[in-house]
């Protein structure tokens, strides 16, 4: 069973930055992800994603401050935020699915944005 762990999270004050990494627990069991996103929230809000390593979509709501990219290892996958807000505080998830349907959650990391 594929696990995904998120890093990075932590304090951050309005205005600054964090970046978030999400990377599979077992470098030896990797899968080729076909979405890749980032949640956040009890309601797992949608905050950004990445279908097919080159198509984005990003809530409204962070459009223009946070960006997705993938990273250089297989099934790792960042979410770089700036210009964080308080309403940014959440518990943010990683999320990754292959080409058949099969979804993988991370356990999910603190962000809070406070001064």
């Amino acid at each position: 069973q594929v696990q995904l762990v998120e890093s990075g999270g932590g304090l951050a004050q309005p205005g600054g930055s964090l970046r978030l990494s999400c990377a599979a627990s077992d470098e030896n069991f990797s899968f080729s992800a076909y979405y890749m996103g980032w949640y956040r929230g009890d309601e797992r809000e949608l905050v950004a994603t990445l279908t097919q390593g080159t198509s984005r979509m990003f809530a409204d709501s962070v459009r223009g401050r946070f960006t997705i990219s993938r990273g250089s290892a297989e099934n790792t996958v960042n979410l770089q935020m700036n210009s964080l807000i308080p309403e940014d505080t959440a518990v943010y998830y990683c999320y990754q699915r292959d080409m058949l349907g099969n979804g993988y959650w991370g356990q999910g990391i603190q962000v809070t944005v406070s001064s």
